[in-house]
């Protein structure tokens, strides 16, 4: 019972429409940075080196390298702060965690590979939604222009 009103309540806060991503991609963290009374975006770019939690508690670490220093950062996927999340580049990973890109040093030695056949799925997979897309227009124009034929012109 009580478990079914906490998820009642978590269901407001969750976001619908955000990408899915994976440990090891590479991604854009859009967040909302307030100063005082002003507010602003701030972009924040690297890699997915963790997922953990599920639900509303679901976060993510990014790790990316500024001017020779690691720079950490943990998100929660479902804050009011995390204003848009962009997937740059989808990494091939082995491992659920990649806490040991730490001990790399150097932008090149914590690379990963590309993963071409994610990304090869999803061009498949918008080009079936634009196929359909395409379809349901031309379906549209041909009933459009056969409602004008059947209607008679005065």
């Amino acid at each position: 019972m009580s478990q079914e009103i906490l998820n009642n309540v978590a269901k407001e806060y969750l976001k619908e429409s955000f990408p899915e991503f994976q440990v090891g991609d590479s991604v854009r963290v859009t967040v909302l940075i307030r100063e005082g009374t002003k507010e602003r975006n701030q972009k924040f770019e690297g890699t997915v080196i963790a997922v953990r939690g599920g639900g509303l508690s679901k976060s993510f670490t990014v790790r990316r390298i500024f001017q020779g220093v690691a720079i950490e950062r943990t998100f929660m996927v479902h804050s009011p702060k995390v204003v848009d999340l962009k997937v740059i580049r989808k990494g091939k990973t082995r491992r659920a965690k990649l806490y040991y890109l730490r001990s790399r040093i150097g932008t090149k030695a914590s690379r990963l590979k590309e993963d071409s056949s994610r990304i090869a799925k999803e061009f498949k997979e918008k080009l079936i939604q634009q196929e359909q897309k395409a379809k349901v227009a031309e379906s549209k124009k041909e009933e459009n222009k056969s409602s004008e034929e059947a209607a008679p012109t005065a």
